[in-house]
């Protein structure tokens, strides 16, 4: 049996759109379990509409954090294998059945990581989905941590490791992704369970979804030397490249357009896939996406930059759980 679970609030813009990909999908799930964390709009009036359609199980838990969400739904959830997807999507018709699988077909396997691709739907969402979203070819299955948008994986798995993080507020799915491998083994990758996801709309929502992505880093001590690199090279080496420049040779300073070409060169490889799926691919559009991608990058470093402290000051004040021992098995 499989079941299909979210956590949703205030998707009353966008939930029509996930519910509407699930019914056309090759696969429909055996149930859709939906915990909604207290809409004050019309999102549950919206899904309740689909109930004779789909076979559809709400559930209301006011105040709940998306790890309180996705645990309750897969408490709830009667299935052996867990499909989890996010409001705010579009499923693509072979999503569940790619994700699934491998689960179906391999009974040692416990996790499937599928994928998502940028939806852009102006020309600053194409350059930020090809800032910041990988290509499947850049995917190394071997390590790859798949977002809680697009996974499948057993439930007794989520149950041997204690769930989703219900301490972390974000970057929770990728403490849960590790902390499936530290039980399970590898990951299989299925690129063909595509989910379609819409980058931010704006600078500022970019910055603070930046900013609170780093904040869970912080809280849950992840990727510290990354972002000890980004600070040594925002406060460290450039200002020296800068003094060095003025003080030896103003041929110095030609390193920052060679470091910047190999920095955004990953980018600009994407900016033809992306923009093929924008509205718009128009060449102001693109000459816009060339001149936005350096600064995109630079606000989302900021971000991380900003993000980063305000969660380690949380974790050294709070003291979470050592989120990577797994429970003892009786």
């Amino acid at each position: 049996m499989i079941s299909l679970i979210a956590t949703v609030l205030n998707e009353g813009d966008n939930i029509r759109s996930l519910f509407d990909s699930i019914k056309r999908g090759t696969r429909l799930p055996d149930e859709i379990v939906i915990v909604d964390g207290g809409s004050a709009d019309d999102t549950l009036a919206i899904m309740q509409s689909y109930a004779d359609e789909l076979p559809l199980r709400l559930f209301v838990e006011p105040g709940c954090n998306i790890s309180q969400g996705r645990n309750r739904a897969i408490a709830e959830a009667r299935g052996d294998i867990i499909a989890v997807t996010d409001a705010g999507v579009v499923l693509s018709e072979a999503w569940l059945e790619a994700i699934t699988a491998p689960l179906l077909r391999e009974p040692a396997l416990n996790v499937v990581g599928g994928f998502f691709q940028a939806d852009p739907h102006s020309a600053f969402e194409a350059a930020l989905g090809a800032a910041t979203l990988p290509l499947a070819d850049e995917i190394d299955s071997a390590t790859f941590l798949p977002s809680s948008r697009s996974i499948a994986f057993r439930k007794s798995a989520a149950e041997a490791i204690g769930f989703y993080p219900e301490w972390l507020d974000f970057c929770e799915d990728l403490v849960f992704d590790i902390r499936l491998r530290q039980y399970g083994g590898a990951f299989a990758f299925a690129p063909a369970a595509l989910v379609y996801f819409r980058p931010r709309s704006g600078p500022r929502q970019f910055f603070r979804q930046y900013y609170l992505y780093a904040r869970g880093d912080g809280k849950a001590n992840l990727w510290l030397k990354r972002h000890l690199i980004r600070y040594l090279i925002y406060l460290a080496l450039a200002p020296f490249i800068i003094v060095a420049g003025w003080a030896i040779n103003p041929a110095i300073w030609l390193l920052f357009p060679l470091g910047g070409a190999l920095y955004l060169a990953q980018a600009y490889r994407r900016l033809p896939a992306v923009i093929g799926r924008a509205p718009d691919s128009s060449p102001p559009v693109w000459l816009y996406c060339v001149l936005a991608i350096p600064w995109i990058r630079f606000i989302g470093d900021l971000a991380k930059m900003l993000g980063y402290p305000a969660g380690w000051r949380w974790r050294r004040a709070q003291r979470p759980p050592d989120w990577r021992r797994l429970p003892e098995v009786d």
